[in-house]
């Protein structure tokens, strides 16, 4: 089958579109045939080195998380799902594997596919979208009436937030540049702030969560925006997030990190919520899995609106 794999770290140029054997399912796994994936900014940073502490030096490593498919076998220990079915889902990233024809994983890492959507659109869900429902419903508790402010709205995990926030009814204040705008009013926002335009750490505002969707704005800066009981989340761990969670250990206002976890009662969730139109991927672009350095160089660049999507 064709793949995409690596054996150093490194620039895009690392990545090879190859052949490689198919995978045979275990008792306890299914064997996905994967129509599309999806890029998240961890599969560069892997790709990079910068999570080599996790990844170790192991050769060749097989990149890609997200994924939507079908079916073709089932193991001969598991009976929830069926030959043929339609999945999606992600794989543990630090295992990867996604950018591939063939995949095989356990009923953990999958969920029926939304029915209003197709494989592409499907592919661009699981974790940038997990990211978000586990970000503002589980580490900032979010309720319905709360000022909620997304940083980086228009990303991959931005614009699944901006509409989660939205189903929760909450005030939505979206972050992005002039040219997004629309973009993320039409997802639902009900204030955006042109960040070339305006500093949101500065204009006075508070917010009873700030999702820092892109983490490029520390609790240090974002604290006097914060409500006396407001929680600020990253996705990004660093020293700086050391730093922060001190100074919030002196504060009533709180500090969350979060690294998605695959939960299919949380993929059922998105799909709800995606059949009942509340949420909807925005695709960016969508490149074939052969031109995969093309996507990945695209990726780093940073301005991506909403997902990158991986024909396979």
């Amino acid at each position: 089958m064709k793949a995409v794999i690596f054996h150093q770290y490194g620039s895009p140029d690392v990545l090879q579109y190859t052949e490689v054997a198919k995978p045979s399912p275990t008792p306890e796994q299914l064997l996905i045939k994967v129509f599309a994936s999806s890029i998240n900014p961890i599969d560069w940073k892997i790709r990079r080195g910068m999570l080599r502490v996790v990844t170790g030096n192991k050769f060749p490593f097989f990149l890609g998380s997200d994924f939507s498919g079908e079916v073709l076998e089932v193991g001969k220990n598991l009976t929830n799902f069926n030959t043929g079915d339609q999945v999606y889902g992600f794989v543990k990233p630090n295992f990867g594997g996604a950018y591939s024809e063939y995949l095989v994983t356990t009923p953990q890492f999958i969920s029926p596919k939304p029915n209003n959507l197709n494989y592409l659109q499907a592919a661009a869900v699981p974790l940038a979208a997990s990211t978000a429902l586990q970000a503002l419903r589980d580490q900032a508790n979010i309720k319905n009436g709360q000022k909620v402010l997304i940083n980086g709205a228009s990303g991959g995990v931005g614009t699944f937030a901006v509409q989660i926030a939205k189903a929760y009814q909450t005030e939505v204040t979206a972050v992005c540049s002039s040219k997004n705008i629309p973009l993320v009013q039409q997802l639902g926002a009900d204030h955006v702030i042109d960040y070339t335009q305006e500093d949101f750490t500065k204009n006075g505002q508070q917010y009873d969560i700030i999702f820092d969707a892109v983490s490029n704005r520390s609790f240090s800066a974002c604290k006097n925006s914060l409500t006396s009981q407001g929680i600020y989340i990253t996705l990004l761990p660093s020293s700086q997030l050391i730093i922060d969670n001190v100074l919030a250990f002196f504060s009533s206002k709180q500090v969350k990190f979060l690294l998605a976890e695959t939960k299919p009662q949380d993929l059922a969730e998105l799909t709800r919520l995606i059949e009942q139109g509340q949420i909807t991927p925005i695709i960016d672009r969508t490149y074939n899995l052969s031109e995969i350095i093309a996507a990945h160089t695209y990726s780093e660049e940073g301005h991506a609106v909403g997902k990158i999507v991986i024909e396979v």
